[in-house]
Parts: structure tokens; sequence; C-alpha cells
């Protein structure tokens, strides 16, 4: 009985936008090494969808196409992310269509950084 309790509490759907804003937090604790603001903020999440049931997909970019953590930071924003409680798996797929530019930082990372 108790592992058919913990199946079903795996595959409980969490509402979806409940489930964005935990994804959010999540990815407003991953930093680029070489720039002190989370990847949220500096306007790298281009797209984040939650499918049913709890599968989350995020499309991201990097600073430049020659960044030096191109190999960490989208694996550390796929492990931030599966570490939600309730999430069943997640996708990330880097794209560099539309190149990054600084006009896609919120005004807070624009602030850290002097920019305003």
């Amino acid at each position: 009985m108790s592992e058919q309790t913990q199946h079903t509490e795996s595959t409980t759907e969490i509402p979806q936008g409940d489930l964005r804003d935990k994804v959010i937090a999540a990815l407003k604790t991953v930093y680029d090494p070489e720039i002190p603001v989370d990847v949220y903020e500096l306007g790298l999440i281009y797209e984040i969808n939650v499918f049913p049931v709890n599968n989350v997909y995020i499309q991201m970019t990097l600073t430049s196409p020659s960044c030096p953590s191109a190999e960490v930071i989208p694996g550390e924003v796929e492990q931030k992310v599966k570490e939600i409680p309730g999430v069943s798996s997640v996708k990330v797929e880097l794209t560099f269509d539309p190149p990054y530019s600084q006009d896609m930082m919120s005004e807070a990372a624009k602030l850290e950084l002097g920019f305003m």
C-alpha cells in the first residue's frame, strides 16, 4: 500500500502556475560565474513550459556562443529544476536565436550591474 501511495504522490500533477513559480525560483539560484546576476534576471531564459504531468521544458541562451560556462550553466539549470519536488522530467534546450543582448536583462539586473 505504501508503494502505491508513493507512486500516486510522484505523479500528482502540480498546478501549472505553482510549478512555473517554483521553476522560476530555482532558476534564480543559477548564476553565470562571470556575472553576479542569476540567469533568469539576466534574460537568458527564453521560454518555460510546464506540460502534464510535471514535465518542464526550458529554452535558454548564453551571453555568447563562446561562453566559457556553456557546458556548466545548462546542466546546473536542469539539476536545480529536477530538485523541485514533484517534477517528473526536465529538458533544457540551448539556442542562440535570437542572439543575447543586454536589452534582455531585467531592470533589477541592469541596476545590479550599473547599467541604469
